[in-house]
């Protein structure tokens, strides 16, 4: 199990009334949501391996570099010397030091690194597992890693973790027309404003999945605009043409990376606390017993 640790502790946080504090007032929804999140999954599916990836880098310069607008509406601060600062929510940002805390002297893997963004580690996880492959995201970009055959799937929660959309190939294929390696194609092609990706002016999803099924994928759309007996409207002809330096860098960006370098991590499921003391002072000081009780009563089962 393969968990998009920002994605959860976002949905955490707007899913937890604020309210939920520290014995000093400072909010701890997003820790306390999470906490609970993981404890919903591992009773629910039971992972042997959990893994929670880690955004070291949100936005990453060889992302940038080919496309300047990517992520770029969401900069708070311009850094630099490192990754610029992502616009987060001022009583979230002092949460997300404590989840890590807690997650390390849990003894649960956790799992960044330099350059790459939380994906980019699922990717390469996804594509060195020897057995099935849950991935937990609320991010859309992930669905490109499903693949039946390897029983890699997404569960996207809906509301909450207790009501997950089971994503496999059957169910991309209904609702965009394509399987997980189709969807990186669907996505360029589409844009993503919440991503800062433009698309191709004039093709949204439909006429996208249209096109991926009358060519097969972006390079038979791309061949097709330069064959001037094939079906594309002059519309659709003109606009990809326009967009062949978007087209030519896009996949890159949209792709997620298969070789991250990972550290030396044990991704098994923890049946006791790595470090009692450590979390004992953090659960003090931050109000979390009885979400880490709930917690590491699961974990022992």
């Amino acid at each position: 199990m393969l968990l998009d640790t920002a994605s959860l502790y976002f949905r955490a946080y707007f899913g937890v009334p604020d309210s939920v504090r520290a014995p000093d007032g400072t909010p701890v929804n997003a820790v306390r949501g999470l906490l609970d999140f993981i404890t919903r999954l591992v009773q629910d599916h039971h992972p042997d391996d959990l893994v929670a990836c880690w955004d070291a880098d949100w936005r990453p310069q060889w992302r940038v570099d080919l496309i300047p607008s990517y992520k770029a509406h969401r900069v708070a601060v311009e850094t630099p010397e490192g990754p610029d600062e992502e616009e987060t929510p001022d009583t979230l940002a002092p949460q997300v030091p404590i989840i890590a805390a807690v997650l390390d002297a849990l003894g649960i893997a956790r799992v960044g690194v330099a350059g790459y963004e939380a994906d980019d580690v699922i990717g390469t996880l996804t594509g060195r597992a020897s057995g099935p492959v849950d991935i937990i995201t609320g991010d859309r970009d992930l669905y490109q890693l499903v693949d039946d055959a390897r029983g890699v799937r997404v569960l996207y929660p809906l509301k909450g973790v207790g009501s997950l959309q089971v994503t496999d190939e059957a169910w991309l294929r209904e609702r965009y027309g394509v399987d997980g390696s189709g969807y990186v194609d669907l996505a360029l092609l589409r844009g993503d404003p919440s991503d800062g990706l433009p698309g191709v002016p004039g093709i949204g999803e439909k006429t996208a999945a249209k096109l991926l099924d009358a060519f097969g994928d972006l390079a038979g759309i791309m061949a097709a605009v330069d064959d001037p007996r094939s079906a594309l409207t002059p519309s659709q002809r003109k606009r990809l043409d326009e967009s062949r330096a978007y087209v030519a860098v896009a996949p890159t960006v949209v792709r997620v990376a298969g070789d991250v370098p990972l550290p030396e991590f044990d991704p098994v499921l923890p049946a006791e606390p790595l470090d009692p003391e450590t979390l004992e002072a953090l659960a003090e000081r931050w109000g979390l017993h009885n979400a880490l009780h709930r917690l590491l009563t699961t974990l022992g089962k």
